[in-house]
């Protein structure tokens, strides 16, 4: 299988506010600045914005993984306890194998950051095909904090899974691939 030269990136907001336009949304922008700052092979970003609820969201991510091909959809808000947050569910309606790696490393930053309120963070990844899911917390500045502690095990992931290679600014974040 040869691997596409243009990896295509889904940023998926989830918050009923932003989706029915009362609130701007901060997350999709924070995540895409990111990844702008930090990827230096092409991509394509799509940004998306869903409401709350895990049938929605799985419908959504679906759609993006199977017929629009997405090799990474970062997934931004919804990981909390409250009722309406449902991503970690619509996560695992749709992926075939989770990777708790990543939530771990994620909650570890956060707590390292000084933020408390990290270990009530439900973030996880996994893959559907080939295809990474990553969910982050919708605050933007969690949002850096999160993508700089797990995105250097990224790009080996998605040549795992056959998806379009992506490289890193190694002044930035040193993507990780074994050698040999």
């Amino acid at each position: 299988m040869t691997q596409r030269q243009t990896a295509r990136i889904a940023i998926v907001t989830v918050s009923d506010r932003a989706s029915r336009g009362e609130y701007q949304d901060k997350g999709g922008p924070a995540a895409e600045e990111w990844l702008r700052a930090n990827v230096t092979s092409p991509v394509e970003i799509a940004r998306h914005i869903v409401p709350d609820g895990r049938e929605g969201l799985a419908v959504t991510l679906r759609k993006l993984a199977d017929g629009d091909g997405a090799d990474l959809i970062l997934i931004t808000g919804g990981t909390g306890p409250a009722p309406r947050d449902e991503t970690p569910e619509a996560l695992a309606d749709v992926i075939e194998k989770e990777l708790p790696g990543f939530g771990d490393e994620m909650r570890r930053a956060s707590l390292a950051e000084g933020v408390p309120t990290a270990i009530l963070s439900r973030q996880t990844a996994g893959i559907r095909d080939a295809c990474l899911m990553i969910t982050l917390p919708g605050k933007p500045a969690a949002i850096g904090t999160c993508l700089d502690a797990v995105f250097a095990a990224v790009p080996y992931c998605l040549d795992l899974i056959g998806a379009a290679r992506i490289e890193t600014d190694p002044a930035r974040i040193a993507a990780f691939r074994p050698k040999g």
